[in-house]
């Protein structure tokens, strides 16, 4: 594997494999990962002719400050995973290098409805802050796949809408949500749990295959009505929302045949840890 930390030699080592007719699986990552991000991984190696994934932390993403601090950050665990799993290249830039001034930190870039709900009414600016590394990225890895997870759904929207508005010649895969035996979606965030949050933080993904099941039954708005019953009378969750959406357009929605993509969104604080589940639907 080779590891390019500059932009130059990263865009400079791009254009010769291109040359040669290869095509590029781009994984793009804040690093700490685990089996979710490996079987990015593994789909692009099976799609694409030379995968590089990168690992860059990225500030502009993080509206509290402390959030960024508790980041995991594990290079040498994270190298040696990239390895076995037969990555080509890991990008490994510095802050400095993405970000050399005040104006490289700026897009003037309106993602619109959808950086205003769910997660985006929480964390104000923290889409902006994707956008502006996701476009950082894609520009110097000019990739001909992208893959990314479904676990960060909404975010997933907004990579989704940037290829779109911008007509990059790229194909976003969607990858499906990588889960622990015992069902939990697996996050960097989740070594922040205790054993005991981490029994509760289970209840997320059950919720949501039940409401999944519920559906056949009951009008949307009742079975999601059920799944916060359940998860507001968990006394270690917090929810912060659970909400049936349009899949692109992140509109909430009654009725099945309002939209052909239809998915449940579910975030909760579960020991004071953030985490993101979902399922989808209606595909």
């Amino acid at each position: 594997m080779i590891i390019l930390k500059t932009i130059a030699a990263t865009q400079q080592f791009i254009v010769a494999e291109k040359q040669t007719g290869k095509t590029i699986g781009f994984v793009p990552t804040m690093g700490a990962l685990h089996a979710g991000h490996i079987s990015l991984v593994q789909q692009a190696k099976s799609e694409t002719n030379l995968v590089v994934v990168s690992i860059f932390v990225n500030p502009t993403q993080f509206n509290d400050p402390k959030d960024l601090e508790k980041y995991p950050v594990t290079i040498e665990a994270d190298t040696e995973k990239l390895i076995a799993a037969g990555v080509d290249v890991l990008f490994l830039p510095s802050v400095a290098e993405m970000y050399p001034n005040a104006a490289s930190r700026q897009m003037d870039y309106d993602l619109g409805y959808i950086d205003t709900v769910l997660e985006a009414a929480a964390r104000p600016g923290h889409f902006k802050g994707v956008a502006l590394v996701v476009k950082k990225l894609l520009d110097i890895v000019t990739p001909h796949k992208l893959y990314m997870g479904q676990k960060d759904y909404q975010q997933l929207q907004v990579v989704r809408k940037l290829i779109a508005d911008f007509d990059l010649d790229i194909e976003l895969v969607s990858c499906p949500i990588i889960r622990e035996p015992d069902g939990l979606a697996m996050s960097s965030r989740n070594v922040r749990l205790t054993d005991e949050y981490r029994i509760a933080a289970t209840e997320l993904s059950k919720a949501l295959f039940h409401l999944k099941k519920d559906i056949a039954n009951q009008t949307l708005p009742a079975a999601r009505a059920t799944a916060q019953h359940h998860l507001n009378s968990h006394p270690l969750i917090d929810v912060v929302y659970l909400e049936i959406v349009n899949g692109h357009a992140l509109v909430p929605i009654n009725h099945v045949n309002e939209a052909t993509n239809i998915a449940a969104l579910l975030a909760a604080k579960v020991g004071g840890v953030h985490l993101l589940d979902n399922i989808i639907l209606k595909p």
